[in-house]
Parts: C-alpha cells; sequence; structure tokens
C-alpha cells in the first residue's frame, strides 16, 4: 500500500474543506450581520488520542490503538470549524427600521416556525399586521416576550425612535420618556452564556440548546437606530487564505501524480527485472 499516495489525498480533501468555508465567506462579505467560519486543522492520531477512550467500538480502544497506522495517522484533517463573533463594521442607512447592536455577544431574539433563535442582523421591517419582523418575516421578540407572548407592533401611520437601551418610544417623544409616559415597547437584547455554543443556521439565525442560557441585558447601551453592523469577513485575508488552499491542493495534486506515475513504473519495472 502507497501510505504516502493515500496521506496526500487525504490532505487534498483537507484544503477541498478549507475552500468551502473561505469561499462562503467571501460570498456573504456583503451579507448584514454575517460571521466568518474559521477551521482548525490536526491530524488525525491527535484526535484520535482525544477520543479514544469514549469511543465505544472494542477496537477502538487504548490497546487497540497500538496496532494503527502511524503513517495514515498522521493525515491533516479539519478537527473544528468555528465562528468568529467579533464586531463588523457598523453602517449608517437612515432607514428607521435598521438596527445595530454595538457589542459582539449581544443579540435579536427572533421567533421562527422552529422555535426561538437568535440574530445579528437588524434589517427589519414591519408585516400587514404592523408587527416588527425580520426580512424573513420572523418575529422580533420584546423583552416582555416570556410574561405575555405579545410581539412588537409599530403604527404604521407613526414614526417612532428607539435608544440605546433599546427601548421603543413613540414619535411625540423621541427625545426620551415625558413624565408620566411609559415606552410602547422594549427589545429584549438577548446574551448568552457561552457564545461559542451558538449553531449557525441559514438567514443569519443561531440556535441556542437551551433557552435558560439566554438573558435579556437590561441597560447594555448597545442599541444604534439607522445603522446595521455589516459582515465581519476580510476579503483580503480570504483572498490569502483562498489562494494558498488552492496552491496546497496543486502541489498536493503533483504528489500523487508522481506517486502514480514516477513511483509506481518504478516499482513495476524493477519487479518485473528481478522476476
Amino acid at each position: 500500500m502507497q501510505n504516502g499516495y493515500y496521506t496526500t489525498t487525504g490532505a487534498m480533501v483537507t484544503q477541498f474543506n478549507r475552500l468551502d468555508v473561505i469561499s462562503n465567506n467571501l460570498a456573504n462579505v456583503n451579507t448584514v450581520g454575517f460571521k466568518r467560519d474559521d477551521v482548525v486543522i490536526g491530524d488525525f492520531k491527535r484526535i484520535f488520542q482525544e477520543t479514544q477512550e469514549e469511543l465505544p467500538i472494542k477496537n477502538h480502544t487504548t490497546e487497540g490503538a497500538k496496532y494503527l497506522n502511524a503513517t495514515i495517522d498522521r493525515v491533516p484533517q479539519v478537527s473544528e470549524q468555528y465562528v468568529q463573533f467579533n464586531q463588523g463594521s457598523v453602517k449608517p442607512t437612515g432607514n428607521s427600521l435598521d438596527f445595530a447592536l454595538q457589542r459582539e455577544n449581544a443579540f435579536f431574539l427572533v421567533e421562527t416556525p422552529q422555535g426561538l433563535a437568535l440574530t445579528k442582523d437588524g434589517s427589519f421591517v414591519l408585516n400587514n399586521e404592523g408587527v416588527l419582523t425580520t426580512k424573513e418575516g420572523y418575529p422580533v421578540l420584546p423583552a416582555t416576550y416570556f410574561q405575555n407572548n405579545t410581539y412588537i407592533n409599530v403604527d404604521e401611520s407613526s414614526t417612532f425612535s428607539v435608544d440605546k437601551a433599546g427601548n421603543i418610544y413613540s414619535a411625540n417623544i423621541a427625545e426620551g420618556l415625558a413624565e408620566g409616559e411609559d415606552p410602547i415597547g422594549k427589545f429584549f437584547i438577548a446574551q448568552v452564556d457561552d457564545i461559542k455554543a451558538l449553531t449557525k443556521e441559514g438567514d443569519g439565525l443561531y440556535r441556542f440548546d437551551n433557552v435558560e442560557e439566554i438573558k435579556d441585558l437590561q441597560d447594555a447601551n448597545v442599541v444604534a437606530q439607522g445603522f446595521l453592523e455589516m459582515s465581519n469577513v476580510n476579503p483580503v485575508r480570504e483572498m490569502v487564505g483562498l489562494i494558498e488552499a488552492q496552491r496546497m491542493v496543486e502541489m498536493y495534486q503533483k504528489v500523487m501524480t508522481t506517486h502514480m506515475n514516477d513511483v509506481n513504473n518504478d516499482a513495476i519495472s524493477k519487479l518485473a527485472a528481478k522476476a
């Protein structure tokens, strides 16, 4: 068996997976609130050593590991894919229905057909019932949602303003609360205990395991009305990574060709000569 050939093949597949991640980042460079993905590449032997005690198959025990092929197990693998939640640039839009959260671990809470989710995309709209929703139609939830299961309703015939804490005011009290007045609502500004535990989905959504892990930031002062948080993807960085991955693939391809053509031919001719 040509260990070098199979090692190179595995390394090429790893670079293909890396290319997929980089391509997705570049495709979302202008997506509002998008957070870039990245990968950690390690060899299979290290990954196996970290998990072998948990594997249920008898042969995948510590004793069985002694018989693993050390050469094949050095094949590079994508050991982890993660999301970078660092803050993206904030862009002014002048639209009163656009909102940016100026804190990397703060999210809007929305309701989807699959359950509650978090989002950084603050480009909201009003539906036919005057409910504030995402562009996909998911209601944006208020701070009182868990008490009364209501949504944020806005009168389309009037303007409204939102302060930095997420309090929503009617047009005639845009500068703040007048004496004896109450705000018409407040955004649920969500923060999670462990931001790395969030699972990325489509439409700029993030899923979480337990609603008890979500808490409402009462006075965070992170909401900016008339602004949007843009993607945190750096196009130059992604292009450098893309070129690097492509060159790695080309290098592995040349090694595979050498194994198939030169090494095999040399082995066959020598074996034939000895025969």
